[in-house]
Parts: C-alpha cells; sequence; structure tokens
C-alpha cells in the first residue's frame, strides 16, 4: 500500500494541530515500520478511521455503544487495505449507523477546501478470542447529519443514539471522546 497520501494528510494536521504532534509521531512511527499498516493482518496494530456525526443545528452528537468494548464510541473501524481514512470513516458512519446523508466538513487551506482530520488518537485494543491485543490509529473527521434520518445499527452495536453535547460526559469517561466533544464545538463555530 501506499503511505504517501497519509504522510501528507498527516503533515498537513499538523499544521493546524501542533498540539498533537505526540499522537502524529506515534502513528508516522509506526506507519514507517509497518508497511502493511492499513490490513487487519497487521498484528501490532493498524489504521483505522472514525466518524464524529453531529446534527446539522450541532447540538448533537451520533454514538454507538460498540457490544464488544462495551462503551459508547463514534463509528469507526478498519480500512480493510483503503489507504483513504476519511473514505474509511464515512463507509463505516454508513455501515454502523445506516446513515446517508452524512457531509464530510472540509477545512479551508490556501483558499481551497481541504479534507483534513479534526483528530488523532492511538489506543489498545484489548485481546479476544484469537485476535492479539493490538493498536488502532485513528485519523477521526468531522461529518454533519441530519438528526431525523432513521438510524439503523449494524450488529457491532447494542445501542445507537444522538446525545445532546452536554449529555456526553454522562456516558463516557474515555478521554480521546470527551476531547472530541470538546474540540468539534469550536471547530464547528468557524466554518
Amino acid at each position: 500500500m501506499h503511505r504517501g497520501p497519509l504522510f501528507a494528510l498527516l503533515e498537513r494536521y499538523l499544521e493546524r494541530f501542533p498540539e498533537d504532534r505526540t499522537r502524529v509521531e506515534r502513528i508516522r512511527g509506526f506507519v514507517l515500520r509497518h508497511a502493511d499498516c492499513f490490513e487487519r493482518s497487521c498484528g501490532a496494530g493498524h489504521v483505522t478511521g472514525s466518524a464524529w456525526v453531529v446534527s446539522r443545528d450541532r447540538s448533537h452528537v451520533l454514538l454507538l455503544r460498540h457490544r464488544k468494548l462495551g462503551a459508547w464510541l463514534q463509528p469507526g473501524g478498519h480500512a480493510d487495505g483503503d489507504p483513504d481514512p476519511a473514505a474509511v470513516a464515512r463507509r463505516e458512519a454508513i455501515e454502523e449507523c445506516g446513515l446517508e446523508s452524512l457531509a464530510l466538513v472540509e477545512w479551508w487551506r490556501d483558499g481551497s477546501p481541504s479534507v483534513l482530520p479534526f483528530d488523532v488518537d492511538v489506543h489498545p485494543i484489548p485481546a479476544r478470542g484469537a485476535e492479539p491485543a493490538h493498536l488502532h490509529l485513528d485519523l477521526r473527521f468531522l461529518f454533519v447529519a441530519d438528526r431525523g434520518e432513521p438510524l439503523r445499527a449494524s450488529g457491532e452495536s447494542e445501542d445507537l443514539r444522538w446525545v445532546e453535547q452536554d449529555e456526553i460526559a454522562a456516558l463516557s469517561v474515555e478521554p480521546s471522546l470527551l476531547r472530541m466533544a470538546r474540540k468539534a464545538p469550536a471547530l464547528l463555530a468557524r466554518v
């Protein structure tokens, strides 16, 4: 797989979010060491894409209760060979939630729209059955969707719901989820 576009995406991300250098360097180092980083078969870990989905009126966020992890999370998942994490995030949100009205929030750079994650994270996934513990190197993209659109949970979720911004902390203490909950409204206020 060609990793050059991912490195370029991470570089553009750092220009906008220099405070995230440590997480970006951790992802970049992993990707440099693992040419198969977009494949689930990369046992040490793999690149994933997530969608932070906000309602059009920006009052709610779509979260799912992940069946295997037992936690409230944003939709997202494995690249499965796709080197475009934004496309992965969109695909996973559609598969896990049934949403078709997803609109990717693009950021303006040099007078042109640019696809850019709004957050990145590296987190461990515990061993489960024959699958060993590994890392997810997650690039998170901001999407807007219609809250009135019917939701369709996949078999990976126990529950799926629109959550008011101020209720997110009651559902999760996961630091990266709370970071996205703080980050997204400030960013959306500028687009």
